[in-house]
């Protein structure tokens, strides 16, 4: 295989996890409180088996996989809090959300990233 092939198929690589790795980060968890203080949708994209073995308090779900299809269940009107178990998810709702046009979207990343 061609060295150059070699460099810039890593160098790809690179680029793709860089950018993974910043759309995912979550907001600081200070934000997230003030946020949530402030009357935010509290949106759980993790499972419905998921979320009935404990949710955060008055958070709605919304799994990850149906929210392309009930974004009209989430108001634009209000800032949107996202969690799900580890981080994942929550980033990839966020895009989704934001792709969506919602103007004011934070993922908390985990479920117990979520201040108490």
């Amino acid at each position: 295989m061609d060295n150059n092939v070699i460099a810039y198929a890593a160098i790809a690589i690179a680029i793709f996890w860089l950018a993974q790795r910043f759309m995912n980060r979550k907001a600081p968890r200070a934000t997230v409180r003030a946020k949530i203080d402030a009357g935010a949708q509290i949106i759980d994209v993790r499972t419905p088996a998921e979320f009935s073995s404990g949710a955060y308090p008055k958070a709605k779900n919304v799994p990850l996989a149906d929210l392309p299809n009930r974004l009209d269940k989430i108001s634009k009107d209000k800032p949107v809090v996202l969690y799900c178990a580890s981080g994942a998810r929550s980033g990839q709702a966020l895009r989704i959300l934001k792709k969506a046009g919602f103007p004011d979207v934070v993922s908390a990343g985990g479920i117990h990233d979520m201040p108490r």
